[in-house]
């Protein structure tokens, strides 16, 4: 059995597809995944499996998630090695870094994409793609920024779902063997 973090996006905010954590895990443990672990009520999930490919992974997710709850979401899905990379090769100061948010991108952008999305600036807000994931810092917090997640899927034609630092934090220590 390996392990992995599911991470799910746009789950429980606004009031719009609800997912109680507790369904959710017994809900991937009756679809046949193990030791099943959610942390906080945004979509992180740490789960075993015996399966090797992480498109088939999520795409169970997906498929139990539909079935049971009755809508879809986009399902991203690291091993805790993917995750350490994408942490450790944050591009800012440890300061910055602190108050950074970790876009992970479900697929690496094209470069044209990605240098075109990397064009459009705003003061206060600074950010660089590398390979799948944006790195993300915004002086007045990530609620008053004027980028978002939606701007850069369109950019760059795949989902992607942001993590804030402690919560990378915690995921990672979570998924620790």
């Amino acid at each position: 059995m390996k392990t992995y973090i599911a991470l799910l996006k746009g789950i429980n905010v606004g009031g719009h597809k609800k997912v109680p954590m507790a369904e959710l895990r017994e809900l991937l443990n009756k679809s046949g995944f193990k030791n099943v672990e959610t942390y906080i009520q945004s979509g992180n999930v740490i789960l075993q499996s015996s399966k090797n490919s992480i498109l088939e992974i999520e795409s169970d997710i997906e498929k139990s998630i539909i079935d049971y709850f009755g809508f879809g979401l986009s399902v991203l899905v690291k091993t805790r090695q993917d995750l350490k990379r994408i942490f450790d090769d944050c591009p800012f100061s440890e300061n910055k870094k602190r108050a950074s948010y970790f876009m992970m991108l479900h697929d690496c952008p094209n470069n044209d994409l990605a240098k075109e999305a990397s064009e459009k600036v705003y003061e206060g807000e600074e950010y660089q793609i590398l390979n799948n994931c944006i790195y993300y810092f915004c002086e007045k917090g990530f609620g008053k920024a004027k980028f978002n997640v939606n701007f850069f899927e369109r950019k760059l034609k795949t989902f992607a779902t942001a993590r804030n630092y402690n919560t990378m934090l915690k995921l990672l220590s979570l998924s620790a063997d």
